[in-house]
């Protein structure tokens, strides 16, 4: 099993970074990676994949999380 959990939020322009979370995220995508510099990476690329990270109004913020 893959040791760390991608989050993808997909958060409105009009939420500050540092409150942008599961909560209160317009989406979340998640998934997995081997290691922290994979997780950076992969986040923006699933969200674009689940075609979100260009609509106006919204941003995509990355975070790495240890699997439960």
């Amino acid at each position: 099993m893959n040791p760390i959990l991608v989050v993808a939020l997909v958060c409105a322009s009009a939420v500050q970074a540092p409150d942008c979370s599961r909560d209160t995220a317009l989406d979340i995508i998640t998934g997995p990676a081997h290691t922290l510099q994979e997780c950076l990476i992969q986040g923006p690329v699933l969200a674009a994949n689940a075609g979100h990270g260009n609509e106006p109004g919204t941003y995509v913020k990355t975070r790495c999380e240890p699997r439960r």
